[in-house]
């Protein structure tokens, strides 16, 4: 399996691209803020060809490359239903001190062809399986995907803003809800073997025996505490 994945734009979001190998179909993982370049550079590299964009959800950090990447391939973009309004309007999503400072720079609205994803769905791209499930809690419509355990390769989840290496996302933006983050935690994550590699929507990659043991959000929810009793985080 091949798997490319890049930091960009003002809020370092991790953008990836994932194929059966080098010089076959692909699928894109949040094109966020100035992603473009990255995505085609990557292309060009491995010798891939997109067949889909997939969204772990609406935030302007994670799909605001969206309209440019899919048009320029003609693919489909996928993302839940919750969250589909925020391609339009990334202002109502974000807050206007945060949504406004970058509206000047953007192409905003929805590509031509848009798919909704929905809990437990299996889509079958470019020779690949990704799992969805719904993982509230940082926006109403976030979504996790993963893939399953092949040959030597472990497990990988791509987790968007629901975990990070040390953290999660934020829950203090519109639809935001820590209680509901923290099910999302506990019903998504806490399942997965330890050997899973977890590549997030920001920083470094983990696994999540690595984040069973060390994440203070994942050690509340394992051990049966609810909202009242999670740390605060700092990002």
């Amino acid at each position: 399996m091949l798997i490319a994945g890049f930091p960009a734009g003002a809020w370092g979001t991790n953008c990836y691209l994932v194929a059966p190998a080098a010089g076959e179909e692909c699928v894109i993982i949040d094109p966020g803020h100035e992603a473009a370049p990255g995505v085609e550079e990557a292309l060009k590299k491995h010798r891939l060809k997109p067949v889909a964009v997939v969204l772990t959800h609406g935030h302007l950090d994670h799909v605001a490359s969206v309209v440019p990447v899919c048009g320029a391939h003609d693919v489909p973009a996928w993302i839940h239903p919750e969250d589909r309004y925020m391609m339009s309007d990334p202002e109502k999503a974000l807050g206007r001190s945060i949504g406004m400072q970058l509206m000047g720079e953007l192409t905003i609205g929805e590509p031509d062809d848009v798919k909704e994803l929905t809990d437990g769905a299996k889509l079958d791209l470019a020779g690949l399986e990704l799992t969805v499930a719904h993982a509230p809690g940082h926006t109403k419509g976030s979504v996790t995907f993963g893939l399953p355990e092949a040959a030597d390769i472990p497990p990988v989840f791509f987790s968007g803003d629901l975990l990070f290496a040390g953290s999660i996302g934020r829950t203090d933006l519109p639809g935001g809800d820590m209680a509901e983050i923290l099910d999302s935690l506990a019903r998504v994550c806490l399942p997965l073997d330890d050997s899973t590699v977890v590549l997030s929507g920001h920083g470094p990659q983990t696994t999540i025996g690595q984040e069973r043991a060390t994440n203070p959000y994942l050690r509340q929810v394992a051990a049966g505490l609810g909202a009242q009793e999670a740390p605060r985080r700092g990002m």
